[in-house]
């Protein structure tokens, strides 16, 4: 199994799983490797150090440190896993409405609904027409990792 350290061109990095290296180099030829966050096909591999074990030798445990997420290394990446856990949180604590969202947020606003939290879609010309009636919506767009079922 190979696995590689990737970047979309919007810098989003991510890692790919490949049966050998030949595999990922005939997926990325027929364009099969999208980014999981924009869905960009214009993937590249990253720089990464291999682990080689020359020796049956073995490394004397490292000591761990305490329980809890390792911070990114850079602002980019921080930026990044903060978009993350927004997407996750308005994901679970909001209904999905799709193109119904600009009626719905009327239906909710006007009380012809029950009040609840929603997301969906709206063109720009909707979310005008809508802060215009003084209903606030902001958009936020989703990675499409989360926009389908992962395995």
């Amino acid at each position: 199994m190979k696995v590689f350290n990737l970047a979309c061109e919007h810098e989003h990095q991510f890692e790919g799983w490949f049966g050998s290296a030949d595999e990922y180099e005939r997926q990325s030829a027929q364009g099969m490797i999208e980014c999981p966050m924009c869905g960009s096909k214009a993937i590249r591999k990253l720089l990464a150090a291999p682990r080689l074990n020359l020796s049956g030798a073995q490394e004397p445990p490292k000591e761990r440190p305490a329980a809890g997420p390792t911070p990114p290394a850079n602002q980019a990446e921080q930026a990044q896993a903060i978009w993350m856990k927004v997407a996750r949180h308005l994901v679970e604590n909001t209904e999905d409405v799709g193109d119904k969202f600009p009626d719905e947020a009327r239906k909710i606003h006007y009380a012809e609904a029950p009040q609840r939290f929603i997301r969906g879609v709206a063109s720009a010309e909707q979310a005008a027409e809508l802060a215009d009636e003084g209903i606030e919506v902001f958009s936020f767009p989703f990675p499409k990792a989360l926009k389908e079922p992962l395995q």
